[in-house]
């Protein structure tokens, strides 16, 4: 299904170059091409280094080289179409995780490197008006979060890479009639086809627990916004997404004892939507598939000199319980500065993650258990990312949300499921200007780990991670990046890792006249 995806986008870039640059007169493309180097120790680059860089970056040592082309639409148009395509490859160091030989009863090594080429991203999309369509794999960024300097989006942020699928919703926000630009809203419904089947199937330790392959992913959103043009701006909007279809196969010992292929119908389609029941998952009694989702909330003050300060909160839900916000004060608390300018600091964001508390340390449902005479029950026990189905919220082992919840791809025991999701702490991310030609950034965080919910630890596991970046971006060479990082992480969560990395990238544009 991706590979009949990704032909089609194909199909129809050549179809839109064709028809539009005689309608144009001239198509204008932007270009880049990069290397990037790092090197360390430990079994993993350092967090930082690994975290929101769309999967790209994870082994301890790495020399990758990557190209990308693409074409913008034109916002002030009414129809425009755009295009993309991005390619990464080279070496990375492998990383040892173990695997179960069912036919001899002994553990094996099982060792592991990202692939040697790769597509990151291809898309073709259109615009008509105020609504676009976009098919392919590409990489999208949050309403709520500032990319470049937060933890990460608890919901879809940038830490792993891309999905093939189809995606269509507002360009951006649309003023509503009769509101004078006092009221805008923005959306999109997603639905994508996960392409990391292999990657687990060579990760998972096929021994006392399930993989999932084949999965089906789907996101939708709705943001609501005051009028920009004012000095105070309030943002109140809502995200979810849900895991469904599939192959589960349950193992015990290296045999598997279950098999459950998940509906893939126009039903299940419509289900996933409306979170409504039905499928031959046992689970989905309750709803089609895993969801979950963030309540969001961003209010944000313009100073007169062009600055600005922005507090923000994303509330997690997995189920009713969360929704009802019977998980406390568990969520993104964030306060962003933007200075507007160059300056010293220009940018800065300060936050604190709870994710501890998930509704409580006890589930039970009568239902569960097929007439039970105990009555009432108690929703807790939310287990985010996790699922009794599906394996962890995550592509490629990286998280689909935060990073600041480790990932499936550090569980070197081959277990594919998140392990510490009972997490709280806190990030700072720095940014600003030394000169006109040099920038820095710095990130310092730190966490507390409980396990998880079903599986707390005995004993809580801690991390703290550092990173200084230094970026040169010479006048007179327009185009041309050059980053130096260095990074670090200590303590019992990630271990103790500490790496460097140097990029190098030229970009540019081109026009088909």
């Amino acid at each position: 299904m991706a590979r009949t995806i990704l032909h089609r986008v194909l199909a129809m870039l050549v179809l839109a170059i064709s028809c539009a640059t005689p309608v144009m007169g001239e198509v204008t493309f932007d270009y880049s091409a990069g290397a990037t180097l790092n090197a360390g120790g430990g079994k993993f680059a350092p967090y930082y280094i690994a975290s929101m860089r769309g999967g790209t970056v994870t082994q301890p040592n790495s020399a990758l080289v990557s190209a990308a082309v693409s074409h913008e639409m034109d916002t002030t148009r009414r129809f425009s179409w755009g295009c993309g395509a991005e390619v990464w490859g080279g070496y990375s160091s492998s990383t040892k995780y173990d695997r179960y030989d069912a036919p001899s009863g002994t553990w094996k090594e099982n060792s592991q490197h990202p692939p040697r080429l790769w597509l990151q991203q291809l898309h073709g999309e259109v615009k008509w008006r105020g609504v676009f369509l976009m098919l392919g794999m590409k990489r999208y960024g949050s309403y709520i979060t500032n990319d470049d300097l937060s933890s990460g989006d608890l919901l879809l942020s940038a830490n792993a890479r891309p999905a093939a699928g189809v995606r269509a919703g507002f360009v951006n926000y649309q003023t509503f009639p009769g509101t004078k630009g006092w009221l805008q809203v923005v959306g999109e419904v997603a639905y994508y086809k996960m392409n990391d089947s292999k990657w687990l199937e060579n990760h998972f330790n096929y021994y006392n627990k399930f993989l999932t392959t084949g999965i089906w992913f789907h996101y939708k959103s709705i943001y609501f916004r005051s009028n920009p043009n004012k000095p105070f701006v309030v943002t109140l909007g809502t995200q979810s997404s849900c895991q469904f279809g599939g192959l589960n196969r349950t193992y015990v010992n290296g045999v598997v004892t279950n098999e459950i292929k998940m509906d893939v119908k126009f039903k299940t389609f419509v289900r996933t939507i409306f979170a409504g029941r039905g499928g031959n998952n046992p689970g989905d009694v309750f709803a089609e598939g895993n969801h979950l989702g963030t309540i969001d909330l961003c209010l944000e003050y313009k100073f007169k000199n062009g600055s600005k300060l922005k507090g923000y909160l994303q509330a997690p839900w997995e189920d009713g319980s969360g929704l009802k916000k019977a998980n406390g004060i568990d969520g993104l608390w964030g306060l962003e500065y933007n200075s507007g300018k160059p300056a010293l600091l220009r940018g800065a964001v300060l936050e604190f993650i709870s994710l501890k508390n998930q509704s409580g340390p006890l589930h039970f449902n009568a239902g569960d258990y097929g007439g039970s005479p105990i009555e009432g029950k108690a929703t807790g026990c939310d287990d985010y990312y996790n699922n009794y189905t599906y394996n962890g919220y995550a592509a490629f082992g990286m998280s689909l949300g935060s990073p600041f919840v480790r990932s499936p791809l550090y569980n070197t025991d081959g277990y594919m499921a998140f392990t510490d999701n009972l997490v709280r702490g806190f990030h700072l991310g720095l940014t600003g200007d030394l000169t006109k030609e040099f920038s820095y950034r710095a990130f310092v965080s730190y966490r507390k780990s409980w396990g998880t919910p079903f599986v707390p630890r005995l004993e809580p596991v801690h991390d703290t991670s550092v990173m200084i970046e230094a970026a040169y971006k010479p006048v007179k060479v327009s185009g041309l990046q050059v980053k130096l990082s260095a990074a670090l992480d200590r303590g019992t969560l990630y271990g103790d890792n500490t790496g460097a990395m140097l990029t190098v990238n030229y970009s540019g544009d081109f026009t088909i006249r």
